[in-house]
């Protein structure tokens, strides 16, 4: 093993007043040279999403002594800001994972010792809460604790500008620069918290916060006496599974008059073990094993599970059988924009300049919903930030009006009060789209096989192929560099038509003419077939895992499946070839 690594593992070891569970997990590795050397090896990578790690000891674990360091980046950044601007401070909000509040208040601490104020959250609350309270309170950052939908080992930091979207790369770039520079993680100073308190630079927020996001997530709702005749009564089940959502959004289904929901139970205590699923993230069946249970015994509608943070949001559709069919991610925000656009243009308020944002890697069954009723759609990289840079765009250049924003992972976005994906806001709305095919006897499913038949039959699957240990980011970045060194020129038996590599900014069609694209530069690679099929390849910003997206559009369902399955044991195929190389 590396001498660097033992000296790093004895350096902690050493260390006067390390917590009880960092001390027990270095026992634990004491004679396992490979944990050694995944924990002290390297580093967290800090990237424009912040970052996000295992739990426990080391350089490369998520700990007190890396969230400092986090936030000792953000505070030298700041200090280089004008008096009033720092004197904004930065709003704090955390989830209900492991040292998720501990984290929090360390922050605080680091942020004090500057002089920098902090408004934190008194309890856990939802990431786009905390978008909300970094322009409700008009701050100049804010700094989210969480590791969104990952499982219990896993915890994040993240940190929003002060429009409320996750930092702009420029300023990310700065942070991690200044983060770097602070590498002795035991020499970063922090200022007691009761300190702070008494000098009312470290404040506490809420009640006050949440009627103010409460009041603004009301406006959501478009026909309210829809919900009033048929939504009120419409039985369904929302689980917030163990996270944020679990006040929340009950508090605005409430208000907005939904009253014969049920939440499972179970899933309401705010447990970091995430006791009854093994992925609190909606977007896997497991989550809804319990809400399924529940929504058989009172032949629910429909059951609608959040993420842990409140950004993310699935659903699940009982069917004529009595079971429940989950919706993918593209299908909710297509049944979403569908019910927006068509609401719209029956009141008469579809505005001439309307637009959608979605990410590169989200469905294109939502641009033809677009088209159809004259709206434009602008493809930004993945990445809710963009979706939050577009939004400001438009505010500040005028030229066009925000009507949705959506990412296939289980992200939405409908009214821009929020600069992050919020499924607070989601839940209401889908809540209202429910009752809308209830009021016609039919079905949200029923909703999408509606676009299906109208638009043409999509079907996507995401494979995330991981890549754990020292050496995942190596083989990560040889895939790459592979598919670019040998562009696909077919693919499942049919020819590239056209393939894009946002690294270089450049569109190439199949005659090998280059355009430039029009968008920030990011490590993907997208390709379009002749046959409508469409694959993305994109190593994750917060995971060991290198994503590869498909899409296939044909006339019928069975079809569309036939093609997938097809394109599926190709991108198996070609990632054996890959790693053979």
């Amino acid at each position: 093993m590396d001498d660097k690594i033992e000296d790093a593992y004895q350096q902690w070891t050493n260390q006067p007043n390390l917590p009880e569970n960092l001390v027990l997990d270095l026992n634990k590795m004491k004679n396992d040279s490979d944990q050694k050397k995944d924990a002290f090896g390297t580093v967290l990578s800090f990237g424009t999403a912040g970052m996000r790690g295992v739990l426990g000891a080391g350089t490369n674990r998520m700990n007190i002594y890396t969230v400092r360091q986090a936030a000792e980046g953000l505070a030298s950044f700041m200090d280089t800001l004008d008096e009033a601007t720092r004197k904004r401070g930065v709003a704090i909000s955390f989830d209900s994972r492991y040292y998720s509040k501990e984290f929090a208040h360390e922050s605080a601490k680091v942020l004090g010792y500057h002089h920098i104020p902090s408004f934190v959250f008194d309890d856990i609350r939802p990431t786009p809460e905390l978008s909300f309270a970094v322009r409700h309170l008009n701050t100049y950052a804010g700094i989210m604790i969480t590791a969104s939908h990952n499982p219990k080992q896993y915890n994040g930091f993240k940190i929003y500008g002060q429009d409320g979207g996750q930092m702009p790369p420029k300023e990310s770039d700065l942070i991690t620069s200044y983060i770097r520079k602070n590498s002795d993680l035991f020499a970063i100073n922090v200022t007691p918290e009761q300190e702070l308190r008494e000098a009312k630079i470290m404040n506490l927020i809420g009640e006050a916060v949440d009627q103010a996001y409460l009041e603004k997530v009301q406006t959501v709702n478009i026909d309210h006496d829809l919900i009033k005749n048929v939504g009120a009564n419409m039985k369904f089940v929302y689980s917030p599974l163990h996270g944020t959502g679990k006040i929340i959004a009950r508090r605005a289904l409430e208000a907005a008059g939904f009253k014969n929901y049920v939440v499972v139970l179970e899933q309401t205590i705010a447990d970091p073990e995430f006791p009854t699923t093994p992925f609190p993230n909606p977007e896997f069946p497991q989550a809804f094993d319990l809400a399924r249970e529940l929504g058989k015994k009172l032949s629910a509608d429909v059951l609608i599970a959040s993420d842990p943070d409140a950004d993310r949001l699935g659903c699940a559709v009982r069917q004529p059988d009595g079971d429940y069919t989950l919706l993918s991610g593209n299908q909710i925000a297509s049944v979403l924009l569908n019910y927006i656009l068509a609401a719209k243009k029956k009141a008469g308020d579809l505005p001439a300049d309307g637009t959608i944002v979605k990410s590169i890697v989200s469905t294109d069954l939502a641009p033809k919903i677009a088209a159809s009723y004259g709206v434009a759609t602008n493809n930004v990289l993945t990445g809710f930030k963009f979706i939050a840079e577009a939004i400001h765009h438009y505010e500040t250049e005028h030229d066009h009006t925000f009507l949705f924003g959506f990412e296939e992972s289980f992200g939405y976005l409908i009214k821009p009060f929020v600069r992050d994906k919020d499924a607070i806001q989601t839940v209401l709305l889908l809540a209202e789209v429910a009752a809308y095919y209830k009021s016609q006897g039919k079905t949200l499913y029923d909703g999408v096989q509606e676009m299906f038949q109208k638009y043409g039959y999509y079907a996507e699957k995401t494979i995330a192929k991981e890549f754990d240990g020292l050496d995942g980011k190596d083989k990560m970045a040889h895939i790459m560099s592979e598919l670019r060194d040998n562009p696909l020129t077919e693919f499942n038996g049919h020819k590239v038509l056209s393939h894009a590599d946002y690294q270089s900014s450049k569109l190439t069609d199949q005659d090998g003419k280059q355009t430039t694209i029009d968008l920030p530069k990011s490590n993907v690679l997208k390709y379009w077939l002749d046959d409508e099929t469409w694959l993305a390849v994109r190593p994750s910003g917060t995971e060991p895992k290198v994503k590869f997206y498909l899409e296939v559009d044909d006339k019928s369902q069975d079809a569309a499946d036939k093609k997938l399955a097809g394109c599926v044991d190709a991108v198996d195929k070609m990632i054996d070839k890959l790693m053979n190389n």
